[in-house]
């Protein structure tokens, strides 16, 4: 007995159906998969404290900064100092040259952050003044003696005029770090000094300790 049942090739229409719906389901999961890969981004006031990773950021700089450049300015030794200076030199003020902030923690710290934004407040005092020191002064050097060869007498930077620093301003940061279990704490220890490049004598040191992070991580691992 034969089959009346008959196994023809779909029609035309039925395989355009099905291939305009695989089309929008791959567009659709290309589309779901970009704006999912795509960062969202909030501005917040750069004086906002936002602590992600619980290391090193923006906020501490500042809060660091503000102590220390508070406690040197306000340093009865300094003030001393600035004045006697400046009575036997006809009111020039002492100059300083900024030398290493070292990183002795155990993460990345860009300590030229610190040591550039203690130099502008102090500059900005009025109460200090300093000369350029480390890659600058190298650059600097290096303008000078190129225009012995290449400028004009009347306009060439004389050699040998460089105001030399009564004072180095250095520093470091260190950290301590105390973890049990999932729970680390992160302590900071910001120190910095003025010592007298002559007599190797310091003027003012200054730490800071203000910066304490307990970190706990999730228990959950995905």
């Amino acid at each position: 007995m034969k089959s009346n049942v008959r196994y023809g090739k779909p029609n035309a229409a039925g395989r355009n159906n099905r291939m305009l719906v695989s089309v929008v389901c791959i567009g659709a999961a290309l589309g779901i998969a970009a704006c999912s890969s795509n960062p969202k981004v909030t501005r917040v006031d750069a004086d906002a404290q936002v602590d992600l990773s619980g290391r090193w950021n923006d906020t501490d700089v500042r809060t660091v900064c503000n102590s220390l450049i508070t406690d040197c300015l306000n340093s009865g030794r300094v003030a001393q100092f600035i004045d006697r200076f400046s009575s036997e030199h006809e009111g020039r003020l002492p100059t300083v040259i900024v030398g290493s902030f070292k990183n002795n923690s155990s993460e990345h710290i860009d300590t030229s952050i610190i040591s550039k934004t203690m130099e502008i407040a102090i500059v900005n005092s009025g109460r200090l003044e300093f000369v350029a020191g480390g890659d600058t002064r190298g650059e600097l050097r290096a303008e000078r003696a190129d225009q012995q060869s290449n400028a004009g007498e009347e306009t060439a930077s004389a050699l040998g005029n460089e105001t030399g620093a009564n004072f180095m301003l250095t520093g470091a940061v260190k950290t301590i770090v105390d973890k049990a279990g999932k729970t680390t704490v992160r302590s900071y220890f910001v120190s910095a000094e003025l010592t007298n490049i002559e007599t190797n004598t310091r003027l003012w040191m200054g730490e800071n300790n203000e910066i304490k992070k307990v970190i706990q991580q999730s228990k959950n691992k995905f």
